[in-house]
């Protein structure tokens, strides 16, 4: 029997804003939540990759932990990712004392892991969280896959492994996951890391999306849910299109966090375009290009 994840839905993967100082600014967070509470959206994934977790020092993560939960009634999730175990721990103990309704964790990264490694890493880590805990599947950002096979026999034994971001440019794979997961957990959440794979994230019987777009059009993925449980195949189409078009932008400047950040901050003037990331500034002719984009 299937019963509906309580993560299902569409997420934003907030941006962290800085000042022009490059501190962490709070205040502009709370603005740029603000919006996204009025949205329609169901969750916030707090320093996920566009909110720049990597170059955060843990102190500046257990402050926003600590901060961000205040800013929104929404569903909360944090990303607690390291390399070390230590850290991870930390940063998930101090989630769940502020609220968060559950954290994230990639697999370990730089070093290769097989599937044997993985499955020992988070069952050793599953003992180690108090709370609900999604796993992050990036494999290009950390050369190695959680595979379905690999992810079904987590969610088979740790009933606090909820769900998984998938974000692997390969509608099979989700798929496969979500194919996988159902024979043993009718309430684990497979949601897409990849924005244009809201639909087909759904129509395979999935959870959602975790979209980066969402920091800019939340109401469109918004709009989409409800499309989708009301049956308007001709609205779905429609914003299907418009998702489409609108994943260009991550085709303008080197740093896609940046390019959000900068969209952002053109659109709503709610924070600066900083980011902790190199080389990532836009030309005038680029920001034009993102103007184009959302008119």
């Amino acid at each position: 029997m299937t019963t509906p994840s309580e993560f299902a839905g569409v997420w934003c993967p907030s941006v962290t804003p800085f000042d022009e100082k490059g501190a962490v600014d709070i205040e502009a967070l709370g603005r740029h939540f603000s919006r996204l509470n009025a949205s329609g959206i169901d969750t916030l994934l707090l320093m996920g990759s566009i909110g720049e977790f990597a170059s955060l020092t843990q102190q500046e993560r257990l402050f926003l932990i600590r901060e961000a939960r205040q800013l929104s009634p929404l569903k909360m999730v944090a990303n607690v990712s390291s390399t070390c175990m230590a850290d991870i721990v930390e940063l998930a103990d101090a989630a769940w004392k502020s609220g968060f309704d559950a954290v994230m964790v990639l697999p370990p990264y730089y070093y290769g892991q097989t599937q044997n490694q993985l499955l020992h890493y988070f069952e050793a880590l599953d003992q180690q969280l108090k709370g609900k805990w999604f796993a992050y599947n990036f494999p290009a950002r950390t050369g190695c896959d959680l595979t379905p096979a690999l992810i079904s026999e987590l969610a088979s034994k740790l009933p606090n492994f909820v769900g998984i971001k998938d974000t692997v440019d390969c509608l099979s794979h989700n798929r496969a996951l979500i194919e996988e997961t159902k024979k043993v957990r009718g309430d684990f959440a497979v949601l897409s890391g990849y924005d244009e794979y809201l639909l087909p994230n759904l129509l395979a019987g999935g959870s959602g999306v975790i979209s980066g777009l969402n920091n800019i059009v939340p109401e469109l993925f918004a709009s989409a849910k409800q499309a989708w449980r009301s049956g308007d195949l001709t609205e779905l189409v429609r914003i299907q299109q418009r998702i489409g078009k609108l994943m260009a932008i991550y085709t303008v400047g080197d740093d896609f966090v940046t390019t959000i950040k900068t969209a952002v901050s053109r659109r709503f003037d709610s924070m600066t375009s900083h980011s902790r990331n190199y080389g990532g500034a836009l030309s005038i002719e680029q920001c034009a290009a993102i103007d184009r984009l959302f008119e």
